[in-house]
């Protein structure tokens, strides 16, 4: 069973900085893109960042030139470093990746979710 677990929430003072981590478990053949989204309460989910296979990145103008993704691919893991933190960055963050995996046809490729990790900013 496929799994993508996130860490690395918490809370902290503006100005500050967290590492949000994001694994992948299971039985996979690749991982094409990863990304992260956030969801703050009253607001829709919106993606925050996102790398490709190859490494290529973009970013919300929100978030550009504070947050940095990043992806080890020995690892099956994609990282979100998150500086110069916010009260406006305050929301549940949430992991993606776009996975093959085995299947009675040979492969899907499908996308998958974590299960969310607060990251909460404020003095």
């Amino acid at each position: 069973q496929v799994q993508l677990v996130e860490s690395g929430g918490g809370l902290v003072q503006p100005g500050g900085s967290l590492r949000l981590s994001c694994a992948v478990s299971g039985s996979i053949f690749s991982i094409n893109a990863m990304g992260w989204y956030r969801q703050a309460p009253g607001k829709q989910r919106e993606l925050v960042a996102h790398i490709t296979s190859g490494g290529s990145t973009n970013y919300a103008d929100s978030v550009k030139g504070r947050f940095t993704i990043s992806r080890d691919n020995a690892k099956n893991m994609v990282h979100l470093q998150m500086n110069s933190l916010k009260p406006e960055d305050t929301a549940v963050y949430y992991c993606n990746a776009d996975l093959l995996t085995p299947d009675i046809t040979g492969a899907t490729l499908t996308r998958y979710w974590g299960q969310g990790t607060q990251v909460t900013v404020s003095s």
